[in-house]
């Protein structure tokens, strides 16, 4: 009977655990986002939709801005996960193709800007800790994980872009390159 009564504690403990992270999301990431959200929809209400597809129509034009430009802009001044959103500006074609340039730039930039991925400074800092042991300077590292993330986030929405026209092929639908009005 002991052992059933442990099983049952343990059990009820394993609910309290998730209730606690759940509501460490209510007071934490969900207002957070939720106000990105707001901030980012009165930026654009402030600046103007208009201007806002104008420059969306303008990147879809060049995918080193697509794939390169717009998303770095999006994850330094939006952080994680609101950068993904600005793809919305985007022909449908290119949200595949923006989305995996984008969150690939929460990631590799967090090294020299830690605001746009806090939830996952902790690996940047791991590995940095390294590079402190060693006596060298982490400001270095961070330069070249940015610096080398722009090149390969590039490449992998440009790689996107040739695996969703073969998957459009494949499965015969056609994606539009039309931006929709917002």
């Amino acid at each position: 009977m002991d052992s059933v009564v442990y099983f049952a504690g343990g059990f009820m403990h394993l609910f309290d655990v998730g209730g606690g992270v759940f509501v460490s999301w209510v007071t934490g990431i969900i207002p957070k986002v939720l106000l990105l959200l707001i901030f980012m929809n009165s930026i654009i209400a402030f600046i103007g939709q208009e201007k806002i597809d104008k420059f969306a129509k303008m990147a879809s034009k060049n995918v080193v801005l697509a794939y390169g430009i717009l998303p770095f802009l999006s994850a330094f001044m939006l952080g994680n996960p609101m950068a993904l959103s600005m793809g919305k500006f985007l022909p449908e074609r290119m949200k595949p193709s923006y989305y995996a340039s984008a969150a690939y730039h929460c990631h590799t930039n967090s090294g020299i800007f830690p605001h746009i991925n806090v939830g996952e400074i902790f690996i940047y800092l791991g590995i940095a800790s390294g590079i402190t042991t060693l006596g060298l300077d982490p400001t270095a590292l961070g330069l070249r994980y940015l610096l080398v993330g722009l090149v390969m986030n590039f490449f992998a929405g440009w790689v996107t872009d040739f695996t969703t026209k073969i998957v459009m092929k494949q499965q015969g639908i056609e994606l539009s390159n039309k931006l929709k009005a917002n």
